[in-house]
């Protein structure tokens, strides 16, 4: 299901590039020229956007996150197929990813249901799991989840985390909010992800397409080991080691996806193929 409000480019991450494609508010398509926009301008209006959510973070929680350090997010409604818990299967290996100099931060925040007990006990569990990680890996939760900080987290992330169990994810709305903001997501390959992905150009995948019948079982454990493999392997090297090379996904993820979803694209295809 496409959403009924239209998707907001919310940061300078955009907003500076007018020059280079200048008319991207009445016709977003013109976002695909976002791949000429030089590298330097788009970190730096990036950067603006990290600090602005480093400072509300601060605000918020009283924690102090850096700027020049990893940042994930994940924030959304809390219930249990939105699997709040996945990114803390393994604390340990958590800690392994942060060694070497490659600091990690989560910085999470979302509401649950207040009939939804499991959605309230996966927020309990996140700060368990963010105390048993002090020293090691900065996980916040920010309190009282709005537009304000969603918009501030879906610009100043560098990497946008979604977890939901397959098939159940209707869009996915907070990962093309991120990707009009230049933030790639690593998801799982349901909702919009299944057409958004492109394996290193706008982001990574975790899993593989949903087929009916699959046993699903050990489906946690191997979702959450292969998020960790392309953390380690694949995402947080990429960060600090080739920037020049992440810039360019972040070009190619507005440009290949914040150009395509969109609610201009949306209404057009409903009138076209539904009305006319």
């Amino acid at each position: 299901m496409w959403p009924a409000q239209p998707i907001e480019a919310i940061t300078n991450g955009v907003h500076s590039y007018d020059r280079f494609i200048q008319g991207w508010e009445t016709d977003p398509f013109l976002l695909r020229h976002a791949i000429r926009i030089p590298k330097e301008q788009i970190w730096h209006a990036h950067m603006g956007a990290k600090k602005e959510l480093v400072d509300a973070v601060r605000a918020r929680t009283g924690e102090s996150l850096s700027a020049d350090s990893f940042t994930l997010g994940f924030a959304r409604r809390a219930t249990l197929y939105k699997r709040f818990h996945l990114i803390f299967q393994d604390v340990g290996r958590l800690r392994r990813l942060a060694r070497n100099g490659k600091p990690i931060r989560i910085v999470l925040g979302g509401k649950a249901h207040p009939r939804d007990e499991q959605g309230k006990d996966l927020i309990r569990f996140a700060h368990d799991k963010a105390r048993e990680l002090r020293g090691a890996v900065l996980v916040v939760y920010c309190p009282d989840y709005d537009l304000d900080l969603a918009r501030l987290l879906t610009a100043g992330a560098d990497l946008w985390l979604n977890t939901p169990v397959q098939p159940l994810e209707a869009s996915g709305t907070s990962g093309m909010k991120a990707a009009h903001n230049g933030v790639p997501s690593l998801s799982v390959l349901d909702g919009w992800w299944l057409e958004g992905h492109i394996e290193g150009m706008t982001g990574c995948s975790i899993g593989r397409e949903y087929e009916e019948g699959r046993a699903t079982h050990n489906r946690d454990a191997d979702d959450a080991g292969e998020l960790y493999d392309k953390l380690e392997h694949v995402i947080v090297p990429l960060y600090y080691r080739e920037r020049s090379r992440w810039i360019d996904i972040m070009r190619h993820t507005i440009a290949l996806n914040a150009s395509f979803f969109h609610t201009h694209r949306m209404t057009m295809q409903y009138a076209a193929n539904a009305y006319l």
